[in-house]
């Protein structure tokens, strides 16, 4: 049977080769002559976690694991119990493997410090959000998980500090969006690449290269519930967007929000309200690591009218607002504030 006509693999244009995650990040690294795979190995845990994340979200209901855990996280936020089996899942994957010094997550109070390297050795910070929009999960809605990887810095008094880099500093990028299928978007600062678990040989396939975002579409995507608590120019931009045959698409998951738009163009808007000043998503678990992916396909992302790449952390929970998307419709966007 022919590549195009076989219902297990993506469509495929005569002549094209089937590229699995793996193989994509093998090829990668060939690109490095010195590279020593110690940042495959790492990507690699991360396809390993989706994979394990994947197949329980499928399950939830069916082994009961919907619903709150009876804890609450760091900020104060109700945990659900796919949030910590999610958690737990990456820091044990992300733990075995050598070059990982340090992993941080959403969940958890502080950084967990692996290892700190010997001279001339070099290891990588993890941070990632296990399960971004998990309240969505006992309605079937699309939930995901952010990841960033960023260069460990031994000369860093403690593990927070070394994570006290700026988004532009990012090595490597990506989310997973568990939805009507299992899909991975990953950056390494090459471009945005995208791939598709297909869970009968338990792979993900390469499904398109060098992604790049519409210039302009008119749709934005923001929680309009709390409009009222907007500043004013964010108001002033919904009021000239719906005046100008604009769609509002929202998921209620930034993972969600931000592949839709990725695909299809638009702006994502998270501004901050009354209740959160600052905004309400993290700097350096979603919002930094969803900027590195939308630059590299052509985006912009800002948050409010500075760069969000270029904002200084001062904390490894701090929030921020965020504007991201389109390069003609976020410019529409700050044009209003």
């Amino acid at each position: 049977m022919s590549p195009e006509a076989s219902p297990l693999t993506p469509h495929l244009t005569r002549g094209q080769n089937l590229v699995t995650l793996q193989s994509h990040i093998l090829a990668e690294e060939a690109r490095y002559p010195g590279a020593s795979g110690t940042f495959s190995w790492i990507l690699s845990a991360l396809s390993i976690s989706a994979k394990i994340i994947s197949s329980k979200v499928r399950r939830a209901r069916l082994e009961d694991v919907l619903g709150a855990a009876g804890s609450d996280n760091i900020q104060g936020e109700s945990q659900q119990k796919l949030d910590v089996i999610a958690n737990e899942v990456l820091m044990r994957c992300l733990g075995g493997r050598e070059g990982v010094a340090i992993v941080a997550s959403e969940e958890n109070d502080e950084p967990t410090l692996l290892r700190d390297g010997k001279e001339g050795e070099r290891r990588y910070c993890v941070l990632f959000d296990p399960l971004d929009g998990s309240s969505n999960l006992d309605v079937c809605g699309g939930v995901g998980t952010i990841f960033s990887i960023l260069r460990h810095d031994r000369r860093a008094k403690n593990a927070e500090q070394s994570l006290m880099q700026r988004g532009s500093e990012q090595v490597a990028a990506g989310y997973i969006l568990y939805g009507s299928s299992t899909v991975c978007v990953l950056t390494t600062g090459n471009g945005v690449d995208m791939f598709v678990l297909d869970p009968s040989i338990g792979a993900f396939l390469l499904v398109g290269s060098k992604l790049q975002i519409p210039r302009a579409s008119k749709n934005y995507s923001c929680n309009e519930g709390n409009r009222k608590s907007f500043p004013e120019g964010y108001q002033r931009y919904l009021d000239w967007a719906q005046s100008n045959g604009y769609s509002s698409r929202y998921a209620g998951a930034m993972v969600a929000d931000v592949h839709r738009i990725l695909l299809k163009g638009g702006v994502f808007l998270y501004p901050p309200t009354a209740k959160a000043p600052e905004g309400k998503l993290r700097l350096m678990y979603e919002a930094n690591p969803m900027a590195l992916l939308i630059e590299q396909a052509g985006g912009k992302a800002f948050a409010g009218q500075q760069r969000l790449l270029d904002v200084d952390p001062r904390g490894i929970h701090q929030r921020t607002s965020v504007i991201l998307g389109s390069p003609d419709e976020v410019d529409q966007v700050l044009r209003h504030l």
